[in-house]
């Protein structure tokens, strides 16, 4: 998921929420920012500020709908009048929050966004015979789903996204668990990968460590 907000303290919280929940998050403070992550990243759902610096949602969003993207956007903002509503749906945003909100509610939205028909969501993220369903979340090699913790998930889903390049430990720190200096200090991520290349033994794609730098996932 791609989260574009520049008040750090709610990104923080935004990040720290979805994770708990499984999301793979990347956050970002300005619109540009955004724009250029959505260039090289699938991403199943945005969540956008209204007012940010560089490129506000608003204009993020119509550039993001110009160039065709179909990425469902959630916009956040603290304009309640029903007329900043339109102008932010208008502008090509799927569903629109007014702050503050309920995070049950966001959530709610999030899930029904990626409900949506697949026609509009991001392809499934493939490497060798695994498949990774974003809106899912569900992970499948040669047709049969693995059951990946949702640890498990965050670090393959991770990883995938760069495929093939190589992803350095304190990426995987950062995208995967709510405090990126857990894993540090100890042999956290080393299990957690052990464990990930236990249940893709019999997949057709493996995850190579890349020594001195981190690891990355190739087809087999």
């Amino acid at each position: 998921m791609l989260v574009a907000e520049d008040d750090e303290s709610l990104g923080e919280v935004l990040t720290l929420t979805l994770r708990d929940r499984g999301y793979t998050v990347d956050l970002v403070p300005d619109g540009e920012a955004a724009l250029s992550y959505s260039r090289w990243y699938h991403y199943s759902v945005a969540l956008v500020d209204w007012r940010m610096p560089r490129m506000s949602g608003i204009d993020l969003v119509r550039e993001l709908r110009r160039r065709g993207s179909k990425l469902p956007v959630l916009m956040l903002s603290g304009n309640a009048e029903p007329q900043d509503r339109v102008t932010g749906l208008d502008a090509g945003a799927d569903d629109y929050l007014v702050k503050p909100f309920d995070v049950g509610e966001l959530l709610a939205r999030l899930r029904a966004l990626q409900r949506r028909p697949a026609n509009v969501l991001p392809p499934a993220l493939t490497i060798g015979d695994l498949e990774y369903d974003q809106a899912g979340r569900e992970v499948r090699s040669a047709g049969k789903r693995l059951a990946l913790t949702t640890i498990e998930l965050g670090i393959l889903e991770t990883l995938m996204r760069v495929s093939p390049a190589v992803v350095d430990r304190r990426q995987i720190a950062q995208q995967v668990w709510r405090d990126e200096s857990d894993p540090f200090g100890s042999n956290t991520i080393d299990v957690h990968m052990a464990r990930l290349r236990r249940k893709l033994s019999g997949a057709a794609a493996r995850v190579e460590t890349v020594r001195s730098i981190g690891y990355r996932l190739i087809a087999a």
